[in-house]
């Protein structure tokens, strides 16, 4: 069954966390074999610009010794041959750009969402 999973909480437990959990769980599963594709919207967006580094985290006196390399996490599932889209109108709406996105994020527009979704047996929201 082909199941699409859509992200639009960003930075789920970070604190303690060196991944998020949705997209660790998208990766265990699609190397099972699970048929399964991403798609980030809201503030999950944020998740497929380039170039973030999160090495200095820290809150107040807990510094995190294995931050997220999100930006890892996604090439990684986009090689196993996932499909990962990004919700155009959040991505423009926080300032991005088609080239400030990690290579192989696909874009999807609000209109295309009607057609994606027929295109699933599954749809999880995380």
């Amino acid at each position: 069954m082909k199941t699409l999973q859509i992200v639009t909480t960003a930075y789920r437990c970070n604190i303690e966390e060196q991944d998020d959990p949705v997209l660790w769980i998208s990766q265990a599963m699609k190397a099972a074999g699970a048929d399964l594709h991403v798609l980030l919207e809201g503030q999950a967006v944020d998740y497929a610009a380039k170039g973030q580094e999160a090495s200095g985290l820290s809150f107040g006196g807990k510094k995190q010794t294995q931050p997220p390399r999100i930006e890892d996490d996604l090439k990684r599932l986009v090689a196993t041959g996932a499909q990962v889209f990004a919700l155009e109108e959040d991505v423009a709406a926080r300032g991005l750009e088609r080239a400030d996105l990690i290579e192989g994020i696909k874009g999807a527009s609000l209109a295309d969402l009607p057609r994606l979704f027929a295109g699933y047996n599954r749809i999880w929201r995380w």
